[in-house]
C-alpha cells in the first residue's frame, strides 16, 4: 500500500495533513511519500495542473483518495480492507 500527499513548500494544511498521516501510515504499515507539486512540475508538469489548485491532496496506491485535508476515518477503512 502507498500513500502519497501531494503538497505546496509553505502551505500549513499541508503540513497538518502530514502530521495527520503519519500515525495512520505507520499502524498500516503504508508507504508514505510526499510529492511537493512545484517541484514535480519541471517533470511532471500535469501532476500540479491537475492537482496544484487543491492541495493537499492524498492518493492511495496512485489514486486520488482525498483533498484539502485527510479524511482519516475512510482513509483508515480503506486500508484495513486492503
Amino acid at each position: 500500500m502507498a500513500v502519497t500527499l501531494l503538497t505546496r513548500a509553505g502551505c500549513p494544511a499541508c503540513a497538518r495533513a502530514l502530521d495527520d498521516l503519519r500515525p495512520l501510515c505507520a499502524e498500516f504499515a503504508a508507504d508514505l511519500s510526499v510529492v511537493d507539486v512545484d517541484e514535480a512540475a519541471a517533470d511532471d508538469p500535469e501532476l500540479r495542473a491537475e492537482f496544484g489548485d487543491r492541495l493537499p491532496v492524498v492518493l492511495l496506491d496512485g489514486v486520488e483518495h482525498s483533498y484539502g485535508e485527510v479524511d482519516a476515518p475512510r482513509l483508515r477503512a480503506d486500508l484495513r480492507s486492503r
